[in-house]
């Protein structure tokens, strides 16, 4: 299978600041994988090193078999790297039709998803299509910060906590709307999330951070059937 995204001893942070020490993994197109760790580890950074928001130090960054270590943000986004961010970031004073109008963008041949996909997949954000960002619940925020990036056709598609201050039933909906994803056969997934067991049961492999660096990589099924051995790497160090 050809590989997605290629991380060869990438060390980054902010400034002269280093967060990720390091740091290397590679994901296969259309794979799915969660990263786990403490709050301060460096599992947003990661996120933020492959976007180009971030100082690189060192290292290389790979996607679909290109450096892209000197691209700018846009142009890693033109090429098919989705964001989903912690903030959500949507345009409080668009419409939810509006706010995905202007993300809406064919990737080369790649034009899965369209906003009539992402309401299919989201009925409650279609209930809403022309309500205002800031007349959404936070669910609905979240579920409209998705279908952005799901409109831009990414083969890579990058979220940062989702699931983070919302109520059960919410991430029930969210959860099972990641399962479709995993359906797409052209888009691969990274999960950054702290609800570790939700991420654990979606994603057949996880790598978890821990000052900066992976301390585990591997399949999640083990870390589901012990409680312990995930406690003890998701601590490590502290």
């Amino acid at each position: 299978m050809a590989e997605c995204l290629a991380l060869e001893d990438v060390s980054a942070g902010y400034g002269d600041t280093v967060v990720l020490e390091n740091v290397s993994l590679s994901l296969d197109a259309g794979a799915t994988l969660a990263v786990l760790g403490r709050n301060g580890v460096g599992k947003s950074t990661l996120l933020a090193t492959t976007l180009g928001h971030t100082t690189l130090h060192s290292g290389r960054i790979q996607f679909a078999g290109k450096p892209i270590q000197g691209l700018k943000t846009f142009q890693r986004a033109r090429l098919g790297i989705g964001y989903v961010p912690q903030e959500r970031e949507i345009f409080p004073s668009l419409s939810v039709d509006e706010n995905l109008t202007i993300a809406v963008r064919a990737n080369g041949a790649r034009t899965a998803w369209t906003i009539e996909r992402v309401f299919e997949l989201f009925p409650q954000l279609a209930a809403r299509r022309h309500n205002m960002g800031n007349q959404l619940s936070g669910g609905e925020q979240q579920m409209l910060a998705i279908g952005r990036a799901l409109v831009s056709n990414p083969t890579l598609l990058l979220m940062d906590e989702p699931l983070e201050g919302l109520a059960p039933v919410i991430i029930d909906t969210l959860i099972a709307a990641f399962h479709r994803l995993r359906q797409d056969d052209g888009l691969a997934i990274v999960l950054v999330e702290q609800h570790a067991r939700l991420a654990l049961e979606f994603a057949p492999r996880t790598i978890i951070l821990d000052r900066g660096r992976i301390v585990y990589d591997g399949a999640s099924t083990p870390l589901l059937a012990d409680p312990q051995k995930l406690a003890e790497l998701i601590g490590v160090g502290g």
